[in-house]
């Protein structure tokens, strides 16, 4: 069954039919806040539109 719930995080359409967004999540400590952002920036350059962080 698709989901008929649309949500936005940011500005990025998830459900509802809306297109695929391309995820990832953090490889790094977050207390590393330098590698944890570089990480992120490197996500977005390659086409990331979502970037999950754990803390």
């Amino acid at each position: 069954m698709a989901s008929q719930v649309q949500i936005k995080v940011g500005g990025v359409a998830i459900g509802g039919g809306a297109p695929v967004a391309i995820q990832s999540m953090t490889l790094t400590p977050t207390r590393d806040v330098e590698a944890t952002t570089a990480q992120i920036a490197a996500l977005a350059s390659a086409g990331c539109e979502v970037v999950r962080c754990a803390v």
